[in-house]
């Protein structure tokens, strides 16, 4: 299956997270621990988001960029077994060079 996301929207593949444990030994999801921003690439996005005048503003982000985001952000989603983030452009922190 393709996604093609709409307007704004950027389609990335989270780089694997590994478990982290506490100081006692329990082990913590990677979901679960906060704070630390992650680093994806983009496998999708959209033409871009439209201004009040109705001009197109384009996307910053283009497939194939490595972008650093808050763990937060977006929307998880699987598809055909694999684990993306559907965010808003406005949820990238920086893009990665």
């Amino acid at each position: 299956m393709n996604i093609k996301p709409l307007s704004d929207r950027v389609l990335i593949k989270i780089a694997e997270a590994k478990e982290e444990k506490t100081a006692g030994g329990l082990l913590l999801s990677p979901k679960a621990v906060t704070g630390e921003p992650v680093i994806g690439e983009v496998v999708a996005c959209g033409n871009g988001k439209y201004a009040s005048n109705g001009e197109l503003i384009p996307m910053s982000v283009k497939v194939g960029d490595k972008v650093l985001m808050s763990k937060n952000a977006g929307q998880t989603i699987k598809l055909e077994g694999e684990e993306y983030t559907l965010a808003y452009e406005s949820e990238i922190m920086a893009v990665a060079e």
